[in-house]
């Protein structure tokens, strides 16, 4: 079968694995923050050696970009900053308190939102009082807006030991942005990225977006390659994920500006064939990277990790989500946050823990988890006994179309099922299986 045909074929609503259980599938009632907490102890006296993960949400943006599916709030009020940063430092202190010390912290993400909505010297405070300022053994990593990511940005973080940085480009045909609300030029990305590498960053991400509204094959064409120009060590090569129920600012444009089937495919296909040529290497699901980068070498190693923040080279099993909507996980439990704003800081400041929902694992979902985290860093699983006979049946059609290898007991994603990691993932899904979904929970794996 051609890939076209595929395309379309396996073009269906499907998770995308950042956790599972996936989170409409969280039995919700059966959670308390209580049994979060305890099961974050019980991690964390296992693994505190190992160190931990952390994520930071900062949620400000001065403008809504239109096809945005994050947690933000809009304001050009940066009176905000302040009462935020001083919530999210309270909650590191208390679950600081929670494990008995500060743990050792072995990664740090800042996401958005908009990071580079808060001023350098907000940042610093941030950044100081969470991990202080001797942070040279921490993998940091921030994402920033190209139209306000300043050299003092760059300055004041590299300076706390970030040596990543991550752009959301998406695209840069003016058709495009206009539609999505979101401006920058490819002058301005070449000098922050110039700037960037001349302080010592090591690793730079571009964010790129298939299936916008208004996207034409010239114009997704002409952006990749004003990339490949710059030669960022990653690029995250996403499918638009039109998802209007969940979020209205998608209904700004019309069904009809979004390119769908064969024309999305296409965008696709191009995306990936330039950025293969230009010397990139397809990691797991959406990523590229170049030889020399750290995620490369962990996927060759074998050694790629995956959790809600999405691929790391760094394999921690406890992260902790720090700010509104964050997601937490300890291996064997998973906490999310209030997701209001208001919410989130009342009960911060009123010395309680934000959790606003979660998820305890039960063995079969542990044993599940691994696989898919199998199947989604390296490409295969393997099972101790037979693969069971359910999956199996599921896993035929993909068989017969050449996306998986069966062979005894392991279970092997072909180079063209790399495309189809999420249709893989499905046949392990049991929760998927035994409730499917009634209304939209998901968006399109292409």
């Amino acid at each position: 079968m051609d890939s076209t045909k595929l395309l379309k074929k396996y073009n269906v609503a499907a998770p995308r694995y950042t956790s599972y259980p996936t989170v409409p599938y969280w039995k919700v009632d059966k959670f308390s923050t209580g049994q979060w907490l305890n099961s974050l102890i019980k991690s964390y006296a296992t693994n505190k050696e190992d160190g931990i993960s952390i994520y930071i949400h900062l949620p400000f943006c001065e403008s809504l970009c239109t096809y945005c599916g994050c947690n933000t709030r809009i304001t050009k009020n940066h009176g905000v900053e302040i009462p935020y940063i001083t919530a999210l430092i309270k909650e590191w202190a208390m679950y600081c308190k929670v494990l008995g010390e500060k743990p050792k912290i072995k990664e740090l993400h800042l996401g958005g939102g908009t990071p580079t909505f808060f001023s350098p010297q907000n940042l610093k405070y941030l950044i100081t009082a969470i991990i202080g300022e001797d942070n040279d053994a921490i993998a940091c990593s921030f994402e920033g807006h190209p139209d306000n990511t300043t050299t003092a940005h760059l300055q004041v973080l590299y300076q706390l030991g970030f040596k990543r940085l991550s752009l959301g480009i998406q695209d840069f045909d003016s058709k495009v942005q206009l539609m999505i609300n979101r401006f920058q030029t490819p002058e301005q990305v070449a000098h922050i990225t110039k700037e960037a590498r001349e302080l010592g960053y090591d690793s730079i991400n571009f964010d790129l977006i298939y299936g916008l509204p208004g996207q034409t094959l010239k114009g997704l064409k002409q952006t990749i390659m004003e990339v490949i120009n710059m030669w960022p060590e990653r690029i995250a090569f996403y499918s638009y994920a039109h998802v209007p129920w969940m979020k209205p600012g998608q209904r700004h444009y019309a069904e009809k500006d979004i390119p769908q089937g064969n024309e999305k495919f296409a965008l696709y296909q191009i995306g990936k064939d330039l950025l293969l040529s230009a010397g990139y290497h397809e990691i797991g699901m959406d990523h590229f990277a170049l030889q020399k980068d750290s995620l490369f070498k962990a996927s060759e190693n074998q050694e790629l990790h995956r959790n809600f923040m999405g691929y790391t080279d760094q394999h921690t099993k406890i992260l902790i989500g720090l700010g509104v909507s964050s997601i937490s996980d300890c291996e064997t439990a998973f906490a999310q946050n209030n997701k209001t704003l208001e919410g989130y800081v009342a009960q911060i400041n009123n010395d309680s823990f934000a959790v606003e929902k979660g998820h305890l694992l039960s063995d079969m979902d542990l044993i599940i988890s691994k696989h898919i985290s199998n199947l989604m860093c390296k490409d295969f699983t393997y099972f101790n006994t037979e693969i069971p006979l359910l999956i199996k049946q599921r896993l035929m059609p993909l068989v017969a179309d050449r996306l998986v290898q069966i062979t005894g007991r392991q279970v092997g994603v072909t180079e063209i099922g790399k495309s189809f990691l999420r249709n893989v993932c499905m046949a392990f899904d049991e929760h998927l299986w035994e409730r499917q979904p009634e209304t939209n929970l998901f968006s399109n794996t292409v």
